[in-house]
């Protein structure tokens, strides 16, 4: 007798001791919604998904588990990473079905059996379970072998994805191999989806169905089929869907910044490459894109890490807005630089600008010389989100360790500093950050990944002044990453 109420003393202390990891309670009391945050573990050993229940009257989250893998090969000794690092996820719009990207993993000769790699970048799905944690992966999703005569390197490396609102398309951004292959596509045409291009940076567009796992590549039988290779290497990417004022038909962009011109085929002038630059593409019905007229556009932000696009008109409203774009700046301090679409023809922008959704610095009158001027945000903004009213922008700083609040001028598109916690510091190196927004009159929440201090800071939102308080921390496994909230 004595022997199991020590053994029940022995396990209870454990769990108190492990309250900041483990949920020793019934799943049945565990909060309804769920924050899902990549681990990159230590030399490849530990990449999965870690999954917390989110209280959503405090914010404070209770840890469920790390069993979904984001590899379905198990790490060895001799090969640590055989997927390569999961590097972003996110939910289909049921919040039931998870997409995790890793960016693939080249050559390991010294791998057995070699032939097993290299790993092309691969979406892996997942559904969600009866504790709220993920699923084992589905079948791997490849589109940078598709076609490709072999042998397939594999050695692409995935940067990041994003999805509509509407759960219709998910887009993927790969920085090819490097160094780049020599016959990329010329700058400034629409490349069709040619194997002979594999190994240069390229755009993914898959069809999905919300509660389906299942992703269907978009292969247009003319110009624009996925993968849409491209002459630049790609660093961030954003997709709005949106209907201009006095307009029935809705259209569909996708935003993509770019740091690196490869400039090899029908460059005019390779000693100045066109470096810092942000694509606009329209998203055709069938998921296909055109590369909008004038794209790309030369930037004056160096080393553009980011990009969001935000619109600020209400939907079924009569109120005056606009789509707004804004880049991140890598290099130097870091800012946030701001940018118009033509999407209403006025003083700044002729029916023809309209009909190519041209894409301008923002100004404050129709002249360059009252362009308004970048807004800082610490060193690296590595990611922006807007919250769900789209009246407030926040700002990771990834080499600042803080996160930057800014209110956005509804009509004007102009970021202001928000006069009350401006900023807040977070954990070491954050590199992703998720908002889940107010349900039914609970709490609005914002979490950082903090990868060099292996864990989450939460803040709590002011749905009226976008004010961010209540910071809490929380230990999350080994070098988390991305984030995604349910």
């Amino acid at each position: 007798m004595l022997k199991k109420i020590g053994g029940v003393v022995v396990l209870a202390g454990i769990c108190a001791l492990s309250v900041f990891l483990l949920n020793c309670g019934n799943s049945s009391f565990r909060p309804t919604e769920e924050l899902y945050v990549l681990t990159q573990g230590s030399s490849g050993l530990g990449n999965s998904v870690a999954s917390f229940g989110i209280d959503l009257y405090s914010g404070n989250l209770t840890y469920i588990n790390s069993s979904a893998t984001t590899c379905p090969i198990p790490a060895t000794p001799t090969n640590t990473n055989p997927c390569g690092l999961p590097v972003d996820i996110l939910l289909d719009p049921t919040g039931y079905v998870a997409f995790v990207l890793d960016q693939g993993a080249p050559a390991c000769p010294s791998c057995t059996p070699a032939t097993n790699y290299p790993f092309a970048p691969a979406i892996y799905p997942y559904t969600v379970t009866s504790d709220g944690s993920l699923s084992n992966p589905g079948p791997a999703v490849n589109w940078t072998c598709t076609n490709v005569p072999a042998p397939c390197t594999g050695e692409d490396t995935a940067k990041a994805m994003v999805r509509d609102a509407a759960g219709q398309f998910l887009f993927v951004i790969d920085q090819g191999l490097s160094p780049s292959p020599t016959n990329c596509p010329a700058v400034g045409t629409l490349n069709p989806s040619d194997p002979q291009y594999h190994g240069c940076p390229s755009i993914s567009v898959f069809a999905m169905q919300p509660g389906k796992t299942t992703l269907t590549l978009a292969s247009g039988t003319t110009n624009g089929g996925s993968p849409f290779y491209l002459s630049k290497t790609p660093t961030s990417l954003s997709a709005i869907k949106f209907t201009p004022p006095g307009s029935t038909t809705a259209q569909e962009l996708l935003f993509v910044t770019n740091n690196y011109d490869l400039c090899t085929l029908g460059c005019s002038s390779p000693s100045v490459p066109n470096d810092n630059t942000v694509s606009v593409y329209l998203v055709n019905s069938d998921g296909t894109l055109t590369e909008q007229p004038n794209s790309p556009y030369t930037i004056a932000a160096a080393d553009p890490v980011s990009v969001l696009a935000v619109n600020t008109m209400p939907a079924n409203v009569g109120a005056i807005g606009g789509l707004f774009v804004y880049v991140g700046q890598g290099a130097g301090g870091g800012a946030l630089f701001p940018f118009q679409v033509c999407w209403v023809a006025n003083i700044n922008c002729s029916p023809q600008d309209v009909a190519d959704n041209l894409l301008f610095p923002l100004t404050t009158c129709p002249a360059l010389s009252c362009q308004v001027p970048p807004s800082a945000a610490g060193e690296y903004p590595v990611q922006m989100l807007a919250d769900p009213t789209n009246n407030f922008l926040y700002a990771l700083s990834q080499n600042s360790n803080q996160v930057f609040a800014f209110g956005i001028g509804t009509t004007t598109g102009e970021l202001t500093a928000l006069p009350v916690t401006p900023n807040q510091p977070t954990g070491t190196l954050p590199v992703s950050m998720a908002l889940h927004p107010s349900v039914s009159n609970t709490g609005q929440y914002l979490y950082t990944s903090n990868s060099a201090s292996a864990n989450i800071t939460g803040f709590t939102l002011s749905t009226t002044s976008g004010a961010m308080f209540n910071p809490i921390t929380v230990i999350a496994p080994e070098a988390p990453s991305g984030m995604a909230v349910h």
